[in-house]
């Protein structure tokens, strides 16, 4: 490890403040100015890269769900009473829901130390709010995304 560490040229090198020059580095196989640039710009040139290619995904992800939020407030339009309805079927889940989750958290404070030591009591608990609870919420975040009122197609265009 010793001769690792020696082979291995230094990360810093020293520089002249007086003269503005940078001090040749200790071993052989250090950078020059001319080689450090060129490393810098290589850098740059990556960077700028995957800024493009992030661009590009943001460009497929936004798109998607720009033609997802067009499709559904058109099908809003051509269901304006049904989109009334989901919203307020949504609001009456909702209450449902906090209900149901307020329910929940109670057994679990009662039941907490006992689902710890106790895989009977964990599954008992599974079994009453688990499926429940994912099933409703899935209900609710359906009703809710389509009775939301329909974004205007300017937020869309940006």
């Amino acid at each position: 490890m010793n001769q690792q560490s020696r082979s291995t040229p230094p990360l810093f090198t020293q520089v002249d403040i007086a003269t503005g020059e940078v001090a040749a580095p200790h071993s052989a196989g250090g950078l020059g100015n001319a080689d450090t640039s060129r490393l810098l710009r290589e850098l740059l040139a990556a960077q700028d890269r995957q800024n493009e290619l992030l661009e590009e995904l943001i460009n497929q992800v936004t798109s998607g769900q720009r033609q997802r939020n067009a499709e559904l407030n058109q099908w809003k339009q051509a269901n304006p009473q049904l989109a009334r309805s989901c919203r307020q079927a949504a609001d009456s889940l909702g209450r449902v829901h906090a209900e149901f989750l307020e329910s929940m958290t109670r057994d679990i404070q009662f039941n907490g130390e006992d689902m710890l030591d106790n895989d009977f009591v964990l599954n008992e608990f599974m079994d009453k709010y688990g499926t429940r609870m994912a099933q409703l919420h899935g209900v609710l975040q359906l009703l809710t995304q389509l009775g939301s009122t329909p974004q205007t197609s300017n937020s869309s265009t940006s």
